[in-house]
């Protein structure tokens, strides 16, 4: 288990009286951290993939640009995809054409429609005036009935008219629908070949240039916010409980060296990660330090608890975590103590020592 970084350490470093191979406990302000090691994140970064497969025609953006959402990064060979939208575009303007007022279709079945009423009406009029003669037996059986036959025709023809009209519209309208829906679809497969920002914010890298091939699912950029940066550590799974929101970290990265900046825990991920057996842990710097560089190497201590004038011995005093030796009256003991924080080097003793105690440190093997 880890709990501190060198550069802490020498933060730590204290100076115990030594008389050969024995110390006395000194007080001190001691701090417990726990180890951590990850990366520097752009915060809600997130890689950029191609929906289609094809060659770069055309490469919109370079690395290091501020760009808007929906900004055009790459377009990929479409002359396929667009000839199929063109196609859909004009069978939709046929269809909606064909439902307009000018419609020749739509005219001519109404024109059909309207002349069978006409007839209709009078084959309806010449029907019911014969059956008024022949209710006066002014004229003979076979002319009424040669009169309802008319009649009877006409309303079918009418009928039949009308039925054509209405279900030319509504074959139409799901012929307009259809196309219509063929378009956005078209539409939608276009624009997979013009490859877009989902957000705001700086291209960090770009990975393909004009006239290299790009296939569905490739990532081709790295976006993120401009200013704003994560520290995204990996905690042992032995530590993670004593790691809470708001805790302070000290930590340095390989690109500025030996600066030491200071963050604040802000997220606890709660899935361990099976490959490495760490959980993820975020902070954010303090200060509004400005980091310009994105995934470099970065070693943290997170703090978990501090105290000032602490008892505390080398933690190569202790005998099996929870004794010492101790020289008294000329012959060494084991006694035991109850520890409180470790650090790397330091072990602070709550109980069983005073500063007075003489301890031995234990012969190294």
């Amino acid at each position: 288990m880890k709990y501190a970084l060198s550069f802490l350490s020498l933060l730590l470093l204290y100076s115990c009286s030594r008389s050969g191979n024995t110390v006395n406990p000194v007080r001190k302000d001691i701090i417990e951290t726990v180890y951590a090691s990850g990366k520097i994140i752009s915060e809600n970064e997130y890689h950029v993939y191609s929906l289609s497969n094809g060659t770069v025609i055309q490469k919109s953006v370079k690395e290091g640009d501020v760009v808007k959402k929906d900004q055009t990064l790459y377009v990929i060979s479409n002359e396929a995809p667009a000839a199929r939208l063109e196609a859909a575009k004009s069978n939709f303007e046929n269809v909606q054409s064909n439902l307009s007022p000018q419609s020749r279709i739509l005219n001519d079945l109404k024109f059909s429609m309207q002349s069978a009423d006409v007839k209709f009406r009078n084959d309806s009029l010449n029907y019911f005036r014969m059956k008024n003669l022949f209710d006066q037996n002014a004229v003979s059986k076979s002319s009424l009935d040669n009169a309802f036959t008319a009649y009877s025709i006409s309303l079918n023809q009418k009928r039949s008219a009308e039925e054509k009209y209405y279900a030319a519209i509504n074959d139409l309208n799901v012929a307009l629908h259809n196309a219509k829906s063929q378009v956005a679809g078209a539409q939608t497969d276009l624009n997979n070949y013009f490859i877009k920002s989902e957000t705001d914010g700086t291209v960090f890298q770009l990975l393909k240039e004009t006239g290299e091939a790009v296939h569905a699912g490739e990532g081709v950029a790295l976006i993120g916010e401009t200013n704003n940066r994560v520290i995204r550590l990996a905690v042992d799974q032995q530590d993670i409980d004593k790691i809470k929101k708001g805790q302070e970290v000290l930590l340095k990265t390989d690109v500025n060296g030996n600066t030491i900046y200071h963050g604040v825990v802000t997220t606890i991920y709660p899935v361990m990660n099976e490959l490495d057996q760490t959980f993820r842990v975020d902070a954010v710097f303090k200060d509004n330090t400005q980091q310009p560089y994105i995934h470099s190497s970065v070693e943290a201590n997170i703090i978990i608890q501090e105290k000032n004038r602490s008892l505390v011995v080398p933690r190569n005093a202790l005998v099996a975590d929870d004794s010492v030796q101790v020289k008294q009256d000329g012959k060494i003991k084991t006694i035991h103590v109850t520890t409180g924080i470790f650090t790397l080097d330091e072990v602070e003793i709550v109980n069983g020592l005073d500063e007075s105690s003489v301890v031995v440190i234990p012969a190294q093997k």
